[in-house]
């Protein structure tokens, strides 16, 4: 008798768990099929360190095929699913396609940029939701510092001026890492007189971290201010150009960067289904399955979730929820094939970790609120103990980071064009002639 088969679509943070917790209880059972475009589970937190050098990008990723026993790997990107004859369509990295039969299928997809109906953003700004983003984030901002040594003042204020709009998690630990990076830089080449890095974080929120508690955004907000980090609230982008941005008090920025951080929408993929929708996340039921369809299982940022704790809302589209879908679905998965039985997504909040840079952070682990180096070793040693794999190798880099001088090298191995803001794919990089079938272009948000 053939083993069923599931599949899962993506391995973010919710699939990756996913997988693992299937091949721990499954893998006698079922065969189990992840479906992703890279061959590795990217550890987003620690992102902004690779963008600041901090971190080597292979640092930040973890081999699936290495880490996941009783997995099968299929390179690809899903572009369409089909429920009634359950399968699933994909489109490989080299161009050819496929198709996977389901028994059961877990949607994973996670989520991409957020885009707003702002013009020239889509043309002229960069998100981060990927490694491409982040190595060109990089090679950018290295390139900006050393063209400005050489040019007229005028250039060199603007090339000098990085503008980051999102004051949240990933956009507060953009301009903290950034602000150092380019301190870092310029005391290797000094700029002209007069004249230094100035990064600007904007969000249109009142405080910055809004979605945070207050305590950590006061952390955070003195430690950017400490910096000469030009925090701006209630200040939004009016429009983009290649010069500069226009904000929405009528002021004018010159800048060659702009880094989006406004946020994330939901991978989408599920788009097309014709299933009940909140805000671009696929409704499931506390147990993870999509109702009428009980093949069909949804976890982290493409589903909508309800809480428990919260009754008529739906849990946050966070990292630390989406690892906890994925173990919850993975044991109801196993549960519908008859091994153990299924349990309802409940949740404790563990508290959050915002790092800063060097040696400051703000944490609050167990409600209780952490700053400066306390924070500063509390958040490393939960990203440390929340990694699936290279703790050895992150741990080596820091300890390099904190008695060595960085490299200011361009690699130049992904330009402007490779890294589009309007891509449903942030994961891979874009070359001429691509023609990613999910992508979509700017619009609103809610």
């Amino acid at each position: 008798m053939a083993r069923p088969r599931i599949v899962i679509v993506g391995a973010g943070f919710a699939g990756y768990q996913m997988a693992r917790t299937l091949s721990r209880l499954a893998r006698h059972k079922a065969e189990i099929i992840l479906l992703n475009p890279t061959d590795h589970f990217l550890y987003l937190p620690l992102l902004p360190q690779v963008a600041a050098g901090v971190l080597e990008p292979r640092r930040v990723t973890v081999s699936l095929t290495g880490t996941l026993p009783h997995v099968r790997l299929v390179l690809g990107e899903a572009d369409g699913i089909d429920l009634k004859g359950q399968t699933v369509h994909y489109s490989d990295p080299e161009g050819g396609e496929g198709t996977l039969t389901y028994d059961r299928l877990v949607l994973a997809a996670g989520s991409v940029n957020k885009l707003l109906p702002i013009p020239g953003v889509a043309e002229h700004a960069h998100g981060f939701r990927g490694l491409p983003e982040a190595l060109y984030l990089r090679d950018h901002v290295t390139r900006q510092i050393e063209l400005a040594t050489a040019d007229d003042p005028k250039n060199c204020a603007s090339r000098c001026t990085f503008v980051v709009v999102g004051a949240g998690y990933t956009g507060t630990e953009v301009a903290a890492h950034g602000q150092l990076l380019t301190d870092a830089l310029v005391r290797k080449q000094p700029l002209r007189e007069g004249m230094r890095p100035r990064w600007l974080l904007l969000d249109i929120a009142e405080r910055v971290l809004p979605e945070l508690d207050e305590r950590l955004s006061r952390t955070a907000d003195r430690v950017l201010r400490r910096r000469d980090v030009d925090v701006r609230t209630e200040t939004s982008v009016k429009e983009a150009t290649s010069n500069g941005v226009l904000l929405s008090d009528g002021e004018f920025i010159e800048s060659r960067t702009l880094v989006w951080c406004v946020g994330v929408r939901p991978d989408p993929l599920a788009e097309g289904l014709g299933l009940p929708m909140e805000n671009g996340r696929l409704l499931v039921d506390p147990h993870l399955q999509v109702p009428e369809h009980p093949e069909v299982f949804a976890c982290g940022d493409a589903a909508a979730v309800p809480d428990l704790e919260r009754p008529g809302q739906y849990t946050p589209m966070t990292a630390q929820h989406a690892w906890r879908h994925g173990k919850i679905a993975g044991r109801n998965v196993a549960a519908s094939l008859g091994i153990g039985e299924r349990r309802a997504y409940r949740h404790r909040d563990l508290g959050f970790t915002v790092d800063l840079g060097g040696a400051k952070a703000a944490a609050n682990p167990l409600g209780v609120a952490l700053s400066g180096p306390l924070a500063g070793a509390v958040t490393r040693g939960y990203h440390l103990a929340a990694m699936p794999g290279n703790r050895i190798r992150v741990a080596a880099d820091w300890l390099l980071d904190a008695v060595l001088p960085r490299q200011a090298v361009q690699l130049g191995l992904v330009r402007s064009r490779s890294v589009p803001l309007n891509t449903a794919s942030p994961e891979l990089v874009h070359v001429a002639g691509d023609a990613d079938r999910r992508d979509s272009p700017s619009e609103g948000a809610t």
